[in-house]
């Protein structure tokens, strides 16, 4: 096996459990090892560190996979999903997908699979133009569970076939699909790519979260379908919607605004700049029956919110889920007045002692910093701010101390004076 060699104190954060290794940290390469070849990490004085896939064309110059096994075989996948498996078992019952919760089930670094997400979605196909109704949705039988994957470094995409086997092998799906259409694929020197990989994929499914039922789009919904690791959180937001008046932005699918309205909220605004996850929202509040206390809208958030200020528009709770503003450190500025405007707008249009919940999904933006940015939004609406709760991603998105990448989604759930 080749090797790579550390710098003098480069392996000190590697060893406090950080898995990336940029090209900058490395003194050396020991002979020519192939693009996602696995390679040894040894410290300044040659000491072992650990194992790695090697890419030559990344400014992540290597990812740890393990400290002790050497080859990456469809033994080694079987036993890493084996593990990711067993926690997830432990965080939500060893019958978790049995009694039908999606989970993401492999997270990257943090289940020692760098590079490799993979959600399983539990539920019912439905065909095309194919409508249900409640009851009958709840009726019918034979749930499957589907893999959506997304292969996001060279390591693993190097070793698919291995990945897939061992998939199948752990957890049984009926079909898995690829979902790297990530452009974070190009930093690794890759391609986008999408497809079957095995079994049979339906184009949408029904499946259930926190008692409602939601239609998702596996083939061609955002990342793989759902955002996963915001399950716990609507739940937690749900629990203060009754008899409120609720402004949910970047809705997307609905996720807060159904959970919401069955939550008994006296009415939702929901607001996405995506006319098909619209349309989905529209059906799952039919779905779920209360398109009666569910509006949408399609705009840009920043130009509605403004229009809603304008309007005289008043809420009890509002919910800002915006996407990751902040992509790498140089747009951390622009980020801070995205998020600072976005939040300063949603204080005006709180009643006093109302509620907002407000997330960043960007791990570069820290939690002090997203609290410093509250503070200046509330400093600048002359509003103070109580917090609720601090939050972040459900257990299936596992946080590894060390790794700060893990720890990615900040939420706030504060009452506005």
């Amino acid at each position: 096996m080749t090797a790579i060699t550390l710098k003098p104190k480069e392996d000190i954060r590697i060893r406090h459990g950080h898995p990336w290794i940029y090209d900058n940290e490395i003194a050396r390469v020991e002979g020519e090892p192939a693009p996602g070849e696995e390679v040894e990490v040894r410290d300044a004085r040659g000491l072992h560190v650990g194992y790695a896939f090697f890419n030559p064309n990344s400014k992540i110059r290597a990812r740890i996979y393990s400290r002790t096994a050497k080859s990456v075989d469809e033994a080694f996948f079987t036993r890493a999903f084996e593990s990711a498996k067993e926690w997830r078992r432990f965080c939500f019952g060893r019958d978790a997908l049995e009694r039908g919760m999606s989970l993401r089930l492999v997270y990257g670094e943090a289940d020692s699979v760098p590079g490799l997400i993979v959600d399983g979605f539990v539920g019912t196909p439905l065909a095309k133009d194919e409508e249900l109704s409640d009851a009958q949705e709840r009726a019918r039988s034979g749930q499957g569970l589907w893999l959506s994957v997304q292969f996001l470094s060279l390591g693993v995409e190097v070793r698919k076939a291995l990945i897939v086997k061992a998939l199948c092998k752990v957890f049984a799906p009926d079909g898995i699909i690829e979902r790297s259409d990530a452009p974070v694929r190009a930093l690794e020197g890759l391609p986008e790519s999408t497809g079957v990989l095995w079994g049979s994929m339906p184009e949408r499914i029904i499946m259930e979260e926190n008692g409602a039922l939601f239609e998702i789009d596996l083939v061609g919904g955002q990342k793989t379908g759902w955002f996963l690791d915001q399950r716990a959180n609507r739940r937690a937001a749900a629990r203060h919607a009754a008899g409120r008046r609720i402004l949910d932005m970047f809705c997307n699918q609905g996720g807060f605004s159904i959970l919401a309205a069955k939550a008994e909220a006296a009415s939702v605004l929901a607001v996405d700049s995506s006319a098909e996850a619209l349309e989905l929202l529209r059906r799952n509040a039919a779905r779920n029956q209360v398109a009666d206390r569910v509006s949408v809208v399609e705009a840009n958030a920043f130009d509605y919110l403004r229009d809603l200020e304008k309007m005289g528009q008043r809420f009890d709770l509002i919910i800002l889920d915006p996407p990751a503003f902040a992509k790498n450190r140089a747009s951390l500025e622009g980020a801070r007045r995205g998020y600072k405007e976005l939040n300063l707008r949603a204080m005006h249009l709180l009643e006093r002692g109302g509620l907002l919940v407000t997330f960043s999904c960007s791990h570069w933006f820290s939690p002090e910093m997203f609290d410093a940015m509250l503070a200046d939004a509330a400093f600048d609406s002359n509003r103070r701010l109580r917090v609720l709760e601090e939050r972040s991603q459900d257990l299936d998105h596992p946080i590894m101390i060390g790794y700060d990448e893990s720890r990615y989604l900040k939420c706030r759930i504060v009452q506005v004076l």
